[in-house]
């Protein structure tokens, strides 16, 4: 028989990050998926990771020589929203990188402005749910900074990630806001907006392949809801050293197609948890009132929310 282990044990090692982590990992403790413990098979997989891996256990890291020669888009590669398209042919110059929700102290932060900061790079593998892998170097921010600055407040659970790319186009609600502008230089970025994200009409027809294609040009100036690309993870995985939002890939600005202006890193989970474009963080209770409320784009069309590896 397997016994739970108690949350002074899920705390250990996270000292390092900080009072912040601390309660954090503290209020792990109650969270649903511990108190069901085995009742669901994905529980079954968060429980049995959290039982054998600390918090701060590293996925595996490599030399640069083994930096694959070419590192496959994943998703989205050429986000068609023009607020985002806007932002790119600045160079992002205009970026601002929005941290609230359930803290005491948001702010923002510019792309120039990340690039002071403490920085953490890694070289590691990125694991596709299509079954292909490549390995990567990655160089940007530690999550863990940026949440301790933004001062979680107690409730705090998990840790939204708002993109720019829009995925579907949702129905019409009569003039909802579709994060553009006439003035395209002037346009807010996609993703600092929280449209409301509905189903699309037709059963099914609105889910993508798992290759994660975006809408067209034609779809996002549709007129409806806009339906765009969000992910989630707990605040284990939050303040775990390797997660970062990465401004650079194998020693250069990151591309477009590999999510420009900044990514997210979360190592230990699957390739569909490392949100591209990422434009606004949010720090909730429950995603239980974001999209579909399943914690994520792919989440809500079926797939796990815990995407361990």
């Amino acid at each position: 028989m397997i016994r739970q282990p108690s949350r002074r044990s899920l705390l250990l090692g996270a000292t390092a990050a900080g009072s912040a982590m601390l309660g954090g990992c503290d209020r792990l403790g109650d969270a649903e998926w511990f108190k069901r413990t085995l009742k669901t098979g994905e529980d079954a997989n968060l429980f049995v990771q959290r039982l054998l891996l600390t918090e701060r256990t590293l996925a595996p890291e490599f030399a640069d020589a083994d930096i694959s020669p070419v590192f496959k888009p994943n998703g989205t590669e050429d986000p068609p929203d023009k607020a985002y398209k806007a932002l790119a042919r600045g160079k992002f110059a205009k970026y601002r990188l929005e941290i609230g929700g359930l803290v005491e102290a948001p702010f923002k932060l510019s792309l120039a402005e990340m690039r002071k900061l403490p920085s953490r790079t890694q070289v590691t593998r990125h694991d596709c749910v299509e079954g292909w892998s490549a390995i990567g170097k990655w160089t940007g921010m530690p999550l863990a900074d940026l949440l301790s600055r933004a001062k979680l407040r107690p409730e705090a659970r998990y840790v939204v990630f708002h993109c720019a790319d829009t995925m579907d186009q949702g129905e019409d609600d009569g003039g909802a806001d579709t994060a553009q502008d006439d003035d395209a230089d002037e346009a807010v970025p996609a993703g600092n907006a929280t449209p409301a994200m509905t189903k699309q009409s037709g059963g099914g027809e609105s889910r993508k392949d798992s290759g994660g294609q975006q809408a067209s040009k034609d779809t996002v100036a549709g007129g409806g809801s806009p339906v765009r690309y969000y992910e989630s993870i707990d605040l284990v995985d939050a303040f775990h050293p390797q997660t970062i939002l990465a401004y650079d890939m194998n020693g250069k600005a990151l591309p477009v197609s590999n999510g420009a202006p900044l990514r997210l890193r979360v190592e230990r989970n699957l390739g569909y948890k490392q949100a591209k474009y990422v434009m606004r963080i949010e720090v909730v209770e429950s995603f239980a009132g974001i999209g579909e409320g399943k914690g994520g784009y792919w989440e809500d069309q079926g797939y796990a929310w815990y995407a361990g590896i």
